[in-house]
């Protein structure tokens, strides 16, 4: 079970992250998927990824926790961070263009953003994606480059009116 643990552990908790966007919850949340796991490994079929059903745990304790505290789920994403060793400036326009995206992404129906979250927070891989969600490795695939898309369009409408 340690070794489960370790090799998965990471993957879990940038899911989990990407849900619920507060580090502590994930935390929290990851401890409970591996327990809840070492309970019911007899069920564990085979016909997914290890990481892939790990992840499948969380989001079903995600939303037992917010139906338990019936919180709706946040809508501010993690932050990145900005590129480091670059100056004041670039930094703060780094933070204006991400907040530019993050406003963009919250127009998003709510799968497509989850797909973008998974993707490029927890660089999961568009099989697992598609298997978490329920949905083909091929739809992952769509919605995420058809969410790309909205977001490059709307860069370009942004530079558009900065000239």
């Amino acid at each position: 079970m340690e070794q489960l643990y370790r090799e998965n552990a990471k993957i879990v908790y940038h899911y989990l992250l990407s849900l619920c966007r507060d580090t502590a919850l994930a935390e929290d949340l990851t401890q409970d998927v591996f327990l809840a796991a070492y309970r019911s490994l007899e069920r564990y079929d085979g016909s997914c990824k290890l990481s892939t059903w790990l992840c499948q745990i969380g989001k079903h304790l995600y939303y037992q926790h917010l139906s338990r505290h019936k919180r709706e789920m946040p809508s501010e994403p993690p932050e990145a961070p900005a590129p480091e060793n670059t100056q004041p400036e670039a930094q703060v326009l780094h933070r204006l263009e991400l907040m530019d995206m993050l406003k963009e992404m919250q127009k998003m129906p709510p799968l497509m953003r989850e797909v973008i979250y998974l993707r490029s927070t927890a660089s999961l891989s568009f099989r697992d994606i598609g298997e978490i969600l329920g949905r083909s490795e091929n739809w992952a695939r769509v919605t995420f480059y058809r969410g790309k898309e909205i977001l490059i369009k709307a860069a370009k409408a942004a530079e558009w009116e900065e000239k």
